[in-house]
Order: C-alpha cells, then structure tokens, then sequence
C-alpha cells in the first residue's frame, strides 16, 4: 500500500495492541456492578440437597 510507505509494520503493530490495550483496560476498571443498599440481609443462605442413588 504505497500511502502506508512511511510507518512501518512493527509501528503500526505497536499502535494497535497499545490501543486494543488501553480499550481492554478501560471496558474492565470502568464498569461498576450496582450496589443493592436496600437489602439488610447479608446472611448467605445455603441450600442443603441430599442426593438419594
């Protein structure tokens, strides 16, 4: 492709994986689950099955 004459391959490269890296890194530590304050009850309930054979 002679407009991409001046950069070179490994450039280019370098440019892409730093950029699928910073979206990747964004999407991950931006994203906040939402918290569920109205809810008193912090006990885990277990549900105890008894497997008959």
């Amino acid at each position: 492709m002679p407009q991409m004459s001046p950069l070179s391959w490994l450039t280019l490269f370098f440019i892409f994986s730093f950029t699928l890296m910073i979206f990747n890194i964004k999407n991950y530590f931006c994203f906040f689950y939402p918290l569920n304050l109205n809810s008193k009850n912090l006990n885990i309930k277990q549900i105890k099955m008894n497997w008959k054979w």
